[in-house]
């Protein structure tokens, strides 16, 4: 199943069968200091540009755009942060926020058709969401979370991405604009969760057979040595069905060129040969 996604100028499809895409997590202040302040203090066209460009140049095919941070008008900022990007690269955008309002002001401004990330399994996303997605022509994520939390079980999760699935084809979104993130929590808070969300991938896979993204650095929150643990789960979550997950690009690059090399994606190591002559010094 491929969903299509596209820019201004550049069209982009994910698959099973293609090499990984690759989402890049940099321009969001989450955790990023300079840039929760550059965004509280308007001062943030120079720090984006280069978040972009350096995200795109590390092999980036998707940017993920946040701009939730204390203080910040998400409204007023996200669509500025989007035309901001689009003029600095030429890939499809994530459009990143809990907040509709600002999803729609963003998407008003998008040449393309984008990703949204991300739609809950809890009435009032699905309500305020999945409108815009249809509207807008867009692609969306869908999270097996409700007002509840995130289960910690493969069965609870798999039926809320039921009732996620169902209330998109009532809607109608087509079922190949559904891409679902199984959900990756701390191995270091809880050692089965590594296990949970691979198994929901499992059957997320055989259920639907959907694009799937994950945001794989979740699983090492609070380990240390956390790129290992982070590269080990996200080449078993690649072989699961996993096919764009969000990532820092630079660093998670060589792992994802190695086990597409390994699951058959790359003809003759072309790609990963390419990339190791281009990059010694990371082996």
């Amino acid at each position: 199943m491929e969903t299509r996604l596209a820019s201004a100028a550049r069209e982009l499809m994910i698959s099973s069968d293609k090499q990984t895409t690759l989402i890049g997590e940099r321009i969001n202040p989450t955790g990023k200091k300079k840039l929760a302040e550059a965004l509280q203090k308007g001062e943030y066209d120079e720090i984006v540009r280069r978040e972009a460009r350096e995200q795109v140049d590390a092999g980036a095919d998707v940017l993920d755009v946040n701009v939730g941070a204390g203080g910040v008008d998400e409204i007023a900022v996200l669509p500025e942060v989007v035309k901001i990007v689009m003029d600095e690269v030429d890939v499809p955008l994530c459009i990143d926020s809990g907040n509709p309002h600002a999803i729609e002001a963003a998407l008003k401004v998008y040449k393309g058709k984008p990703l949204i990330n991300s739609v809950k399994g809890e009435e009032q996303s699905l309500q305020t969401v999945l409108p815009l997605v249809k509207e807008y022509g867009a692609a969306v994520i869908a999270l097996p979370l409700d007002q509840n939390g995130i289960p910690n079980n493969a069965d609870d999760r798999i039926k809320l991405v039921d009732r996620i699935v169902e209330r998109c084809v009532k809607t109608g979104i087509p079922i190949e604009d559904i891409v679902i993130d199984c959900l990756a929590l701390s191995v270091g808070v809880d050692y089965h969760a590594g296990l949970v969300t691979l198994e929901t991938i499992k059957r997320v896979k055989e259920n639907y057979g959907v694009n799937m993204t994950l945001g794989a650095s979740n699983i090492s929150f609070s380990l240390p040595g956390r790129e290992a643990v982070n590269d080990a789960f996200l080449s078993i979550a690649m072989a699961a069905g996993v096919t764009c997950p969000v990532v820092n690009v630079a660093k998670a690059r060589k792992c994802v060129l190695s086990t597409d090399l390994i699951l058959g994606r790359d003809k003759y190591a072309l790609r990963y040969i390419k990339y190791y002559r281009q990059n010694k010094e990371q082996f």
